[in-house]
């Protein structure tokens, strides 16, 4: 049964995407923003001043896992401080919801995954907000079904540019220590993830990296090529590259059997079945999902989609009920795996 006072929680990391944490939270009624965490004093007191009047802001996470009164954490650091802080965070008996990648490294998200297992009361969410929109979930569901025959081939990819003015912003950007890779564990991650989880997820990756258009200003790849095997047997593959023209262009294709559909820039492209009148109450299917979902908001930037509203209404809903949140530690970590078996496999060439 839900219980009847408002969840408090605490934001750590006023970075840019703690903005649109604190409007989600902000507009969910069951939640309330007590307090905000950064190591650089502006940033957290400009953070409690204009998106959680009434929140008090500190400098120290400590301050944040001491309080009692505080149910849960939103962290929203750099890469390499999301397993401390969601430890420490479990530790002390909270709730956490915490940012993609859940870790820098695989062997701090094995430590995520202990931590999350050692205190099975508290619920420790991980962020993929796209798996929250309807085009990805009705897919999902009809791969999963059948409805494109046996599954085939699954291919995706991302390009985008990110110039050596936005590595400078963060000094932990496209560093292996800050940030544990770039184009890979970053920008791409939420389309590596949909791609995987689609498809049923993915037994091994075998992957080429390089750095190709920011050399001398970061030391992780901004150029990635993967090659992988399903666990249903489908063969796959993902390129993403942040030294291109193009300013953010995605792509998902997934071919069977039986038909294909193929989902441009976060939109329907091409839905083609070899039976019509399947293919007719397939589409029809997939309107109805797109109806229903048009009501997800806010998006913030254009390729966040409008899924965080979603994704942090249920992490509220799992903290009040005692439910499983829908995108666990273990369910996150299952895409953050493969991200690591590929920087492994690329590192081995």
């Amino acid at each position: 049964m839900p219980s009847p006072k408002k969840v408090r929680v605490a934001v750590i990391g006023c970075g840019v995407i703690s903005e649109l944490h604190l409007r989600c939270f902000a507009h969910n009624p069951h939640a309330e923003v007590v307090a905000v965490c950064d190591l650089v004093p502006e940033r957290a007191e400009r953070a409690a001043r204009e998106r959680a009047p009434g929140a008090r802001w500190t400098t120290r996470a400590a301050e944040i896992f001491a309080d009692p009164s505080i149910d849960a954490v939103s962290i929203c650091t750099d890469h390499a401080s999301h397993c401390r802080l969601a430890c420490a965070a479990l530790a002390a008996g909270k709730h956490v919801l915490c940012e993609k990648s859940l870790a820098r490294t695989a062997a701090d998200l094995r430590r995520m995954l202990a931590a999350a297992k050692a205190h099975p009361d508290r619920v420790a969410a991980g962020v993929f907000q796209h798996r929250f929109e309807p085009l990805p979930r009705v897919l999902r569901e009809l791969v999963a079904e059948g409805a494109f025959g046996r599954l085939l081939t699954a291919a995706g990819s991302l390009y985008t540019l990110r110039d050596d003015d936005y590595f400078r912003k963060d000094a932990w950007r496209g560093t292996i220590r800050g940030e544990g890779g770039s184009v890979l564990i970053n920008q791409s991650i939420h389309y590596f993830d949909l791609l995987l989880w689609i498809a049923g997820g993915a037994a091994s990756a075998r992957a080429y990296s390089a750095n190709l258009g920011h050399e001398g200003s970061i030391e992780t790849e901004d150029t990635v090529a993967i090659a992988l095997r399903m666990r249903n047997g489908a063969l796959g593959s993902f390129v993403a590259t942040s030294a291109g023209m193009r300013q953010w262009e995605t792509d998902l294709v997934f071919q069977g059997t039986a038909g294909s559909v193929e989902m441009r820039d976060d939109r329907l492209f091409s839905l083609v079945l070899a039976d019509k009148a399947a293919e007719r109450r397939v589409r029809a299917r997939v309107d109805r999902a797109l109806a229903a979902g048009a009501k997800l908001f806010p998006k913030g930037k254009d390729y966040y989609g409008p899924g965080h509203q979603a994704q942090i209404d249920d992490f509220v809903r799992a903290v009040r009920t005692g439910a499983r949140p829908y995108v666990t530690f273990a369910d996150a970590a299952e895409s953050d795996a493969m991200v690591f078996a590929a920087y492994a496999s690329a590192a081995r060439r």
